[in-house]
């Protein structure tokens, strides 16, 4: 890099751009080339890190159009497009969706989509390629592929590494496999198997740095503390639905209620309505920071209406207050629909 501001050294004028919200870096690029080396530099995030100006943004990929990411900005209430996927698989749902060091995760997966004309299936259900996104490099990159293709799995970021668990095959048979990724070293390292496996889908979420993995439909819970051990299983008699993770703790939509799980004495404790999502389905519910954010989905038909409508909303609820209450935030200005993936970010 050239001198970035004049009569300031280059490490200092670096923190000086490190303190620039991210939504304004490609307008920062039009500059100067040596603005635009650094706003790309790996160097940058760490800068971002060491003046305290990290970002959390969260990433959201949906039915329509296919393969596209944005990214939102909670702050600033705005959404960013990212270029598309360059997988060839079109129409990728059923994947792993992380981030860890800066870096949004894409994992396995595969297509849903059917010919219209054939009825075939168009492509392969589960897959084992793995896609990363650098926002400060501005593009994806294909990392090593996981040693197990797979849909419908578990995807949790444990102690640094991408952990992977269960979910099911191309034959579309269910596993119990397990591994963890270095995303430091881009190898993939197989773990303990999960002790059960079942014919349902599979979700996985961290709570108090411990790795949750839950089937639909069971009300067990499968436990791994750290990557390298081995698993335990426990009955949490967690209601089924939509969950979020807010500071630790767990939220799930169920019945039309937003309600809150305590794990220690397997209560449960009602904390708002949630009656008007009753006709959506397809939706993300994500926690960030005080409060659980519910995006897209589809809403089917009612009385008065027998369309189905794919829908870019977005709804927040704030949860750790003493009266928690909604509010509607920018709707998706490029996706909408059933939501295929959705992860936290921090830049």
């Amino acid at each position: 890099m050239s001198e970035l501001i004049e009569g300031l050294p280059d490490a200092v004028a670096l923190r000086c751009l490190a303190r620039v919200p991210f939504y304004l870096h490609s307008k920062l690029e039009l500059v100067c080339h040596s603005w635009q080396s650094a706003l790309r530099s790996p160097e940058l995030l760490k800068a971002r890190q060491e003046v305290n100006s990290s970002e959390d943004l969260l990433c959201v990929c949906a039915f329509d159009p296919e393969n596209l990411w944005q990214l939102y900005d909670p702050v600033r209430d705005l959404w960013i497009t990212l270029p598309v996927i360059p997988s060839k698989i079109r129409h990728l749902a059923h994947f792993g969706a992380v981030s860890t060091g800066g870096k949004l995760y894409v994992l396995g997966g595969g297509s849903d989509a059917v010919d219209p004309l054939t009825g075939d299936q168009d492509g392969s259900f589960a897959t084992n390629e793995v896609w990363s996104y650098d926002p400060i490099m501005r593009r994806w990159a294909s990392r090593a592929p996981m040693r197990v293709a797979r849909a419908m799995f578990a995807c949790c970021v444990l102690d640094g590494k991408i952990v992977v668990a269960g979910g099911f095959t191309s034959c579309r048979k269910s596993i119990s496999q397990v591994e963890s990724y270095d995303p430091e070293k881009d190898v993939w390292i197989p773990m303990p198997d999960l002790l059960n496996t079942h014919n349902s889908a599979c979700s996985g979420i961290v709570i108090g740095g411990k790795m949750h993995v839950l089937h639909k439909g069971l009300s067990t819970v499968q436990i791994l503390d750290y990557v390298g051990s081995t698993w335990r299983v426990e009955d949490y008699g967690w209601l089924h639905g939509p969950m979020a993770v807010v500071r630790g703790v767990v939220y799930v939509m169920s019945h039309g209620f937003i309600m809150k799980q305590d794990r220690e004495e397997r209560k449960r404790k009602m904390v708002a309505s949630a009656s008007e999502f009753r006709r959506r389905i397809g939706f993300a519910m994500i926690g960030l920071g005080d409060e659980i954010y519910v995006i897209g989905g589809v809403l089917g038909p009612d009385r008065m209406n027998w369309d189905i409508q794919q829908i870019s909303d977005v709804e927040v609820l704030t949860v750790r207050s003493e009266r928690p209450t909604w509010r509607r935030a920018a709707p998706m200005t490029q996706c909408r629909g059933t939501i295929r993936g959705c992860a936290l970010l921090r830049i």
